[in-house]
């Protein structure tokens, strides 16, 4: 039973990874909506499941150790994701993670000039939503389900 939920959580972490990261580019590119800095920070842990899920293919006999940097990783990301919500809902102040050129100073006119013409999109606007949430609102529940998931097939392991 438990061999069973592995792989299942396994095939759905990855297929929905894939999909979170298709989503996401298809988003940016296609449908032209710029992301913040922290969406894209967002997109780490969909990354780095894809690379531990291949790697545990390979490495079947490290399959506990993957199982739990799976658990770390949207755990991690359920924490980042909880970071942006409460920037988008302004209960915290914006950091220099959001700030696109990270406080750097601009010393000549051409610089300001290609910084006035660029997007800027601060961490606290939405600019995309389904269904009236956001797509970070999406990730703190998708993280959040991986993570205890993946966290208690870990502590189940060695349990038949």
């Amino acid at each position: 039973m438990v061999k069973d939920r592995k792989k299942l959580l396994i095939k759905i972490v990855f297929l929905v990874s894939i999909l979170a990261l298709a989503s996401a580019f298809f988003i940016e590119y296609i449908l032209g909506h710029q992301p913040c800095n922290l969406c894209i920070f967002e997109r780490i842990p969909y990354l780095l499941a894809i690379i531990i899920i291949l790697l545990n293919f390979k490495f079947n006999q490290f399959e506990k150790f993957f199982i739990l940097l799976l658990t770390i990783v949207f755990l991690f990301g359920t924490i980042l994701s909880l970071y942006h919500l409460g920037i988008e809902q302004g209960f915290i102040q914006e950091s220099l993670v959001c700030d696109l050129k990270s406080g750097s100073n601009l010393l000549s006119k051409e610089e300001i000039l290609i910084q006035l013409q660029e997007k800027n999109v601060s961490c606290k606007d939405v600019t995309f939503k389904i269904f009236g949430l956001s797509l970070t609102s999406y990730n703190i529940l998708t993280s959040l389900l991986f993570s205890i998931s993946a966290g208690k097939i870990y502590f189940n392991y060695d349990k038949n």
